[in-house]
Parts: structure tokens; sequence; C-alpha cells
């Protein structure tokens, strides 16, 4: 919930970021933004998809693969459709109107350029293509119901002893061993160095995503990785820190740090990738501590409000920041208007329109 929440600050602040190519740009900019937001990317995104990881095995261990395919169908799938086609055309529409003073058109004469599509294989799991068309931030949802069809087709073959003998000795050297948790930095810093860095996926290649929830998979399947984890969380978060200073100059000297082959470029990339690795792990490492009890009250509220908040925050905080961009007031004045008025909005239009009824709890995916 806490990742969820902080991408309304985090998408707000884009708005007076310099570098980029957010929907809505204020008319004054500051490079400070890039920076920042580098470091909320480095590790925000894999971090909720390692949680999602963990979220699976809990969910197929107690439903088993059919029924997990199905409830993964359903909560991830129906609200997947209902925001590309109900809000996704709407920062696409006010992004033509902001970078164009002359653009008059509707937006009911939008919506059909934004549906105007193809199917391109390639793109894979992001089939459908179009000029205006895009999945915007349910990019998130596409690559969390791919990952968990997968897994559940894999998942008859996971629970054979010699699967079950692997995991068990990993389990136990990692224990013993500090530094082993770091390993799989490496499989991070090289999908980033060679595969390249997308921007439309939060910086990251949509495949090293797949890394994270696959960790959080195997995490949640034996708590000596959670107590190694703790063990080395605070170190773990230094070298995170660390590795990401180090490939800042890369990303702000070269010209394409995403896609060049450089040395630089490509330096860069492995050292964010690592980056991502260590922070991912530590943020849970240091957060991860034994509760007497469940939370309740307001966490449990929270808890609940995840996926619909997910999808309802960045159309508000757009259609907010077109309004209020050129309002003459100082960044930080008018980022914290902005920030307050979009996380109201976000957690008003859950409250009043998603919550209370079945029908829209279906359809954001919540469970009735």
């Amino acid at each position: 919930m806490v990742v969820v929440i902080g991408l309304v600050f985090f998408h707000s602040a884009l708005v007076y970021a310099t570098e980029g190519d957010f929907y809505v740009t204020n008319t004054e900019t500051t490079e400070a933004i890039t920076v920042i937001a580098g470091f909320g990317v480095v590790w925000a995104m894999p971090l909720l998809f390692l949680i999602s990881g963990l979220g699976a095995w809990h969910s197929l261990r107690s439903r088993g693969a059919g029924t997990f395919t199905t409830e993964r169908l359903l909560r991830l799938g129906v609200p997947l459709l209902l925001g590309t086609l109900l809000l996704n055309p709407l920062p696409q529409w006010l992004r033509q109107r902001s970078s164009d003073p002359g653009y008059d058109e509707s937006y009911a004469g939008f919506l059909p350029h934004f549906f105007d599509v193809h199917v391109e294989f390639d793109e894979f799991p992001f089939l459908v293509q179009g000029e205006h068309f895009e999945t915007g931030h349910l990019w998130f949802v596409v690559l969390l119901l791919t990952f968990s069809l997968m897994l559940a087709t894999l998942h008859r073959f996971l629970p054979h002893a010699p699967f079950r003998r692997l995991a068990d000795r990993v389990a136990a050297v990692t224990l013993r061993r500090r530094g082993v948790v770091l390993l799989p930095a490496l499989a991070s810093a090289e999908i980033c160095a060679f595969a390249g860095m997308e921007e439309d996926y939060a910086g990251w290649h949509r495949w090293s995503y797949l890394l994270f929830f696959a960790a959080g998979f195997t995490l949640a399947g034996d708590t000596r990785f959670r107590a190694a984890m703790r063990r080395d969380a605070r170190s773990t978060a230094c070298l995170g820190a660390l590795l990401f200073m180090a490939a800042a100059p890369g990303f702000t000297t070269a010209d394409d740090p995403f896609t060049e082959t450089t040395p630089l470029a490509v330096v860069s990339r492995a050292l964010f990738g690592a980056a991502g690795w260590c922070l991912a792990v530590a943020v849970p490492g240091l957060l991860d501590r034994p509760r007497q009890q469940p939370p309740a009250g307001p966490p449990g509220y929270l808890a609940a409000a995840v996926l619909p908040l997910y999808v309802l925050h960045q159309p508000i905080v757009v259609a907010v920041a077109y309004f209020l961009v050129g309002w003459p007031a100082p960044i930080p004045v008018e980022y914290v208007v902005l920030v307050t008025i979009s996380l109201a909005l976000t957690l008003v239009a859950y409250e009043l329109l998603v919550r209370r009824t079945r029908v829209t709890r279906f359809l954001l995916g919540m469970r009735a």
C-alpha cells in the first residue's frame, strides 16, 4: 500500500521534471526531479512485483492452479479491461491538449483515434498497439496477469522432489552464509545491461520484473529466506544506495542510457539493475518484523484498496495537473497542492464509487 500511495507523489513529481515525457508538464520544471524520481524508480516497482510474488505463493497454495487462474483472470483481467476502456484515453487526450494549444478535438472525437489499434506479437505481452493507444500505468497489471498465468502453468512441476530439494539447499545456504541473498543482483544487472531498459515500464525492461516476481514467490515458500533478508537488510540497503549513486553519472551524461551500447551506458544499466535488486530486498527486510496480531482498522482498509487505488490514481493526477499547471506559484507549493488534491480525489473515488457496491468492487478487482 505504501508503494501505491507513493505513486501519487511520484507521478505528481513528473509534472515538474525537465526530462521525460509525462502527459502534462508544468511551465516551470527542475532537473532535481529526475534524480529524485530515479531513486524511486530503482526500487518501487520491483518491490511491488516482489510483494505480488509473495501473494501469488499463498494464493496458489490455498486455491490450486485452476482456481488461482480463474481468480487472477477476474481480479486482474476485469480491472485491466475496465481501465483500458474508460480511464486510459483521458490522459492521452489531455496530453494532446496540453502539448498543442491549437488542438480542439473533443474527448468523444478523440476516442476513435485511441482505439485505432493493431496487434504486434513481438511486443508480447503488450500485444495491442496503436498510435494513440496505450496501456498507460496499467502495464503493471498486464505483466502481473502474464506472470501469474505463467506461474499457474508451471505450478504442476514445482512440487516435484528435485525442485523441493534444490529449494531447500538454496534456503539453507542463504541463511548460513551472508551475502548469498545478493547473488540475484547479478542476473538483474545482466538483464538491464544487455536487454536494455524501457521508459514506458518505469525504466526497467519488462522481463526484469519476472525476476522480482519469481523471487517473491520463492521467498514466501521458506522462512529462512526472510530471516536472511532481515539479517542482511542494512548492509544490502547501503550497497544498493551506493550502486545507485555510481549509476547516476552515466544516466545523466549518456544521450540514451536506456538503449545505448556504449561501455558507459551498459555499465550504468548494470549498476542500476544491481541497485534495484539490493533495495527491493532491503526494504522488506527492514520492515519485516513479527506481529502479535493482524492489522485492523485503516491498514486493513487500505490493504484491500491497493488495486483500485492503483487503477484510479494516474488519470486523476493527470486531470488535476492539467488544470493546475501554469499556476503562478513556486514548484514546491504547486506540487503540494497537486498531491493533496489528487490523493484526496483518489481516496474519495475509491470510497464512494468503488468500495460500497458489489458490482463496482468486482469491476475493480476486489473481493465481494
